[in-house]
């Protein structure tokens, strides 16, 4: 197989907008296109340098004089379940997980809503469309699952509630979780943190050693539960993979 180089790609910068994690800052991104045969090649290529894919695009933070968003990804066969996830793991021993193939449904859609309306009402995804939410979904250029999380049911009964989805890529290294949201009528069942739970376990199963989490920002509220799946790994300045020490760890 060629190999490639970031360098290889032709990129692209976007204009600045309002950041979404730190107040009073503006972010860019360096984004280029997945396309055709290579495009599986590329994705796994880019990933290793802190890329993520929304649909056909690969993408990376590049934010002048910030560099505050880390690409993270935690070490499978090193993770431990904490007290916390303990807990979190047990109350969830009644949903059952579904690997169905990268097709947005109706039900998705309308979870999907509910999801935005509760948790980032003045998002920039707050009024994406039935369509846009297909694009989301299967405009993919590489190997993507949909995992659906629903209630179990007894034998013979019609499937149970869904009550989360999430949207991942499979890599020759690890399972990226591309995008998730579930329904906030069950907070108390802490949804999203179960879900990077089940990814950890199905990468284990896979024998692939990383979850890719997207980006950590150390003084960013809503990216704090994702430093507590340890150990977890940042990819700092170089380049260069490094675990986040425990100093680092927020909330």
């Amino acid at each position: 197989m060629t190999e490639h180089s970031p360098s290889d790609l032709q990129f692209y910068l976007t204009a600045e907008t309002a950041c979404p994690y730190l107040p009073e800052k503006y972010e860019r991104k360096l984004f280029t296109h997945l396309s055709g045969r290579r495009a599986a090649e590329l994705h796994n290529m880019l990933s290793l340098h802190g890329f993520r894919r929304s649909q056909n695009i690969a993408y990376r933070p590049a934010c002048e004089g910030c560099q505050a968003c880390q690409s993270a990804r935690v070490l499978v066969d090193r993770f431990e379940r904490n007290a916390s996830q303990r807990r979190i793991w047990r109350k969830n021993r009644d949903i059952e997980s579904t690997d169905v193939f990268p097709h947005a449904t109706q039900e998705q859609y309308l979870l999907f809503k509910r999801y935005l309306k509760d948790r980032h009402r003045n998002g920039g995804m707050s009024e994406m469309s039935h369509l846009d939410y297909e694009f989301m979904v299967e405009d993919t250029p590489v190997q993507s699952v949909v995992v659906e999380y629903r209630e179990r049911t007894d034998i013979g009964e019609k499937r149970g509630r869904l009550l989360a989805v999430a949207l991942t890529d499979i890599l020759p290294d690890g399972i990226s979780m591309v995008y998730s949201f579930f329904d906030s009528d069950f907070s108390q069942r802490s949804l999203g943190k179960f879900m990077v739970l089940d990814q950890i376990e199905r990468a284990r199963a896979a024998g692939l050693p990383y979850l890719y989490l997207g980006y950590w920002v150390k003084n960013s509220p809503k990216m704090a539960y994702k430093s507590a799946f340890k150990p977890l790994e940042v990819l700092g300045n170089g380049d260069q993979w490094q675990l986040l020490e425990d100093d680092a760890h927020i909330g």
